[in-house]
């Protein structure tokens, strides 16, 4: 394997890649350049990241507002398939990964590196979507994996390899929840959620009230979808992004989007987090509103199927496949004629449409009623239940036959 010289990290500022920055420095003898994503984890998060960096060792830190690609390009498609991984989450941390992937790719490659690295640990699954993007997008680059490599393994260790080199940090000891935000969500994980026994703490929640302090008075919102995509919102046209943040703090203050959940992580090991997704639980809701006007059986039918596998497929970290790329693509084919207006209640943490419509609705009160009508003849149905369920008669009929 060739000598890498210059690596791009991706930063978050955090703990573990701080220590990366001088750790590549004296193991790999290279230059580091700092890469920022901003997927929208918020202002705090970003303070000062820059500086950090150049303190921590880095020869330079690029910063890359990716909030309105990410909602556009990314979560928009994802919604459009209906992906849920395991019937609940709604992949909040999968869907950023390929955006900040391709865009620190994007970054090394400007910069002339040879190699990209990551502070994904061996247990999870952003290993596996960091480094799929990588292969994907730009396999000539060398990954760098340290959590595979070094002998690091607490959170005391990587305090004292800083504190040894005199490089300035302010995590502590006390640190009790692992969190991981973006516009889409915040996840936590760890503490008392790693027994399953124990029931979540106000610690586990960051976001949202918890609906039994929500505001007994129910709001609603008024959603207006066109193709699929959320475009406006209370009669106001906004941006993906502009729109999601919008729900976000409507649906936090009403306890909206909390799921408390043990999924399958695609290395074999189980895992506990509580998710928080209120303008995402939101949006949702309304996108699968409109589909039960517009979309005929099958069709619904087959957009559950793509939404199933699109699951996995994000989930998985597979997203620059040609696999995921057609189930977007047959996702956004039926979602053409998904366009109407949904009205959600949100109480207590509840998310619920109560009223729905569009212009390309195959919804006909003349033919659903159960009152008089003059548009159904009640006498056909006979017929088509007796082909329906032909194939089941003969083999019944067949099975006489043998039985005498």
């Amino acid at each position: 394997m060739s000598k890498v010289t210059k690596v791009v990290l991706a930063y978050s500022g955090g703990l573990d890649t701080s220590a990366i920055i001088p750790w590549l420095k004296e193991n790999y003898d290279c230059e580091v350049v700092a890469f920022v994503a901003d997927v929208g984890q918020g202002a705090v998060e970003l303070e000062g990241i820059e500086e950090k960096a150049i303190a921590s060792g880095a020869s330079s830190c690029y910063i890359a507002d990716l909030k309105e690609e990410m909602v556009a390009d990314y979560i928009y498609p994802s919604l459009k398939t209906g992906a849920i991984y395991e019937g609940k989450y709604l992949l909040g941390t999968s869907m950023a990964r390929p955006i900040i992937a391709k865009a620190q790719v994007e970054c090394a490659l400007a910069v002339g590196a040879d190699a990209v690295c990551h502070g994904c640990t061996g247990k999870g699954n952003d290993q596996v979507r960091f480094e799929g993007a990588y292969a994907a997008l730009a396999p000539q680059l060398t990954v760098i994996a340290p959590w595979r490599e070094w002998d690091l393994r607490s959170r005391e260790a990587l305090l004292d390899y800083l504190a040894e080199r005199d490089i300035p940090c302010t995590a502590s000891l006390e640190k009790i929840y692992s969190r991981d935000a973006n516009a889409w969500h915040i996840s936590t994980e760890g503490g008392v959620l790693e027994d399953t026994w124990n029931q979540s703490n106000e610690l586990c929640w960051v976001w949202t009230k918890d609906p039994e302090d929500a505001p007994e008075k129910a709001e609603t919102v008024s959603i207006l979808v066109e193709k699929g995509e959320v475009v406006a919102v209370d009669g106001e046209a906004m941006s993906p992004f502009n729109a999601l943040t919008y729900l976000n703090e409507k649906g936090a203050e009403h306890g909206v989007g909390r799921i408390d959940i043990v999924e399958n992580r695609l290395v074999g090991i189980k895992s506990r987090g509580c998710y928080e997704t209120p303008g995402g639980t939101i949006m949702n809701e309304a996108l699968r509103a409109v589909e039960q006007l517009v979309l005929d059986k099958e069709s619904y039918e087959f957009r559950e199927t793509v939404g199933l596998k699109a699951s996995h497929l994000i989930y998985d970290g597979r997203w620059f496949t040609p696999l995921c790329k057609s189930m977007l693509a047959a996702a956004d084919e039926l979602a053409q004629d998904v366009s109407g207006e949904v009205v959600v209640k949100l109480y207590k943490g509840q998310a619920t449409v109560i009223q729905k419509r569009s212009v390309n609705s195959l919804y006909s009160e003349e033919f659903a009623t159960f009152g008089e009508d003059e548009v159904y003849d009640h006498s056909h149905a006979g017929g088509f239940i007796r082909l329906y369920s032909l194939a089941s008669r003969i083999r019944a009929l067949n099975t006489q036959k043998k039985q005498k």
